[in-house]
């Protein structure tokens, strides 16, 4: 048989397992219910230190960890270029680092300021 003919076998009998796909789902939430519900081991444990995300600890990961080193790069890249005599391309990346600079600190600083004003609206 081709892939084409087991294809439409399988469409004609859906209807037939429609019905015993309910029966199951019906059997299986039953058993599930009348066992106690989920908390008998196959729900996720809850996460230690109440679920919560630090923001400011990545934050401050990424700013005193990732930045430097990037500001690195690009610093090492730079002089490598204006020692080649290409000043008008290390001028063009060092205005486009310092656009990029620009961005990440107007982000933070929203960040910050939808934070403050949600504490505002809603404390």
């Amino acid at each position: 048989m081709s892939v084409v003919e087991i294809g439409q076998a399988l469409w004609v009998l859906s209807p037939a397992v429609d019905g015993l796909v309910a029966i199951a789902n019906g059997h299986l939430a039953d058993s599930i219910l009348s066992s106690g519900g989920l908390s008998n081991g196959l729900a996720a444990p809850d996460p230690p230190g109440g679920g919560e995300v630090d923001t400011d600890g990545i934050l401050s990961f990424f700013a005193s960890k990732i930045a430097p080193i990037l500001l690195a790069v690009l610093g090492v890249i730079f002089i490598g270029r204006a020692s080649k005599g290409e000043v008008s391309r290390v001028l063009t990346s060092s205005a486009i680092a310092i656009i990029g600079l620009a961005f990440i600190a107007g982000a933070a600083t929203l960040f910050f300021v939808g934070e403050s004003l949600i504490d505002v609206v809603f404390k």
